[in-house]
């Protein structure tokens, strides 16, 4: 029986995120409210119920550990607790794939460094200390 929940756990499907919108030109500064969360280091913000306008950010001052990695859920469950729902201030720098490498802050915080402050701990495939 066990075996058969496990087949069925590594059998469910991966959700794309919901973000669709525009990026930001390099340099520029967009906020809003971070809508979702899709591991430790990469979020959507933007409208309320309008995933067309949801920028995909993937944090310039943290790397988290990917999700299938040790700490990548732990480090996905922070960023929530940390971001979600809340209004966020970001400066846009390089893309990467389909989304922006950005610095944002939280009340004026820099995320890389609430994110340490709570426990946070850098890793995972490409990480360079």
């Amino acid at each position: 029986m066990s075996v058969l929940l496990a087949a069925g756990l590594w059998a469910a499907p991966a959700y794309a995120d919901p973000c669709e919108g525009a990026l930001p030109a390099r340099n520029s500064s967009f906020e809003g409210v971070v809508r979702y969360v899709g591991d430790g280091d990469g979020l959507c913000v933007g409208p309320a119920g309008q995933p067309d306008r949801w920028i995909e950010v993937r944090l310039a001052d943290f790397y988290a550990p990917e999700l299938h990695e040790p700490g990548g859920l732990a480090a996905k469950h922070r960023l929530e607790q940390l971001v979600l729902g809340q209004p966020i201030r970001c400066r846009a720098g390089r893309r990467s794939y389909d989304r922006v490498v950005a610095s944002c802050t939280l009340s004026g915080r820099p995320l890389g460094a609430l994110l340490r402050a709570r426990g946070g701990v850098e890793g995972g495939r490409g990480w360079k200390p």
